[in-house]
């Protein structure tokens, strides 16, 4: 009598964070590579500093002006800005948009935490990069012109959050990209090999979770800052440009026994 086949082993998915692959895998491994590297250097290192240097709107606009004129003074600002900043960020943006099409979401089936992280990481994503896409438009390439004229950045920032709901958009921006960096963080460390072992994620869990949340409440306070009672109704420009200096007629020899210098008539 033959005896009825063991049922096939069903593949359930592991838990953990997945390595980022092997050479085998070609483009895909190199890229992937560089996508998890590009999130932490230079676009996390760029947010950091943002994020501190806005916190300086907290001082005052002209502090803040000051911090806008200080970046835009920076010797070759315009390559620097297109190389760590503008090329690397659409880059990770659109990458990661690629790998979250190709991905799937399986939260119903095993809600694990590793999971949830993988679906936050994906909507918190495009958050940031719908946010950031209008922010600099917005910021950068419409209106006053920040670059030549610093002055008016905290004027420029403080009417658009005047409107409610640009300022919820705000709000919830910084929140979703500081969890995206913080979670980013601990995801890079994990499949780079740099924390090896559950004990160790979970450690470095708490610092990742520490530096998201100091991140995003100096964000937050700097939001409150233009839209606070303190700094309402900031001047337009708190750095206009000054007229050109008037230029003075050059010194004339003295007339003979006085000393006025003579008028510029008695010269000719």
């Amino acid at each position: 009598m033959a005896t009825a086949a063991p049922p096939a082993a069903t593949k359930v998915p592991l838990r953990g964070v997945q390595p980022l692959g092997s050479h085998g895998d070609g483009h895909s491994f190199l890229l992937r590579k560089l996508h998890s590297l590009s999130g932490i250097v230079p676009i996390g290192a760029f947010l950091i500093e943002h994020i501190v240097s806005n916190f300086e709107a907290v001082n005052g606009p002209l502090a803040y002006a000051q911090q806008v004129k200080f970046l835009n003074s920076l010797p070759l600002v315009r390559v620097l800005e297109w190389a760590f900043i503008f090329i690397p960020l659409s880059f990770h943006a659109l990458y990661g948009v690629f790998i979250w099409l190709r991905g799937r979401s399986n939260v119903n089936v095993y809600p694990w935490a590793g999971n949830w992280g993988y679906l936050m990481q994906r909507i918190t994503g495009l958050i940031a990069l719908l946010y950031i896409g209008q922010h600099v438009w917005r910021q950068r390439f419409s209106g006053v012109s920040l670059p030549e004229h610093p002055g008016a950045a905290f004027a420029k920032v403080q009417h658009e959050l005047s409107n409610p709901w640009m300022l919820a958009v705000y709000v919830v921006a910084m929140i979703a990209t500081c969890w995206h960096f913080s979670y980013g963080i601990w995801l890079f460390a994990a499949k780079w090999g740099i924390t090896p072992g559950d004990k160790a994620r979970k450690r470095f869990g708490y610092v990742c979770a520490g530096v998201g949340t100091v991140l995003c409440a100096m964000g937050l306070i700097s939001i409150y800052a233009f839209v606070g009672p303190k700094y309402q109704n900031a001047p337009a420009d708190v750095m206009p440009e000054q007229p050109a200096s008037v230029v003075m007629p050059a010194p004339v020899n003295p007339v003979p026994g006085s000393t006025n210098p003579a008028p510029s008539s008695l010269q000719q």
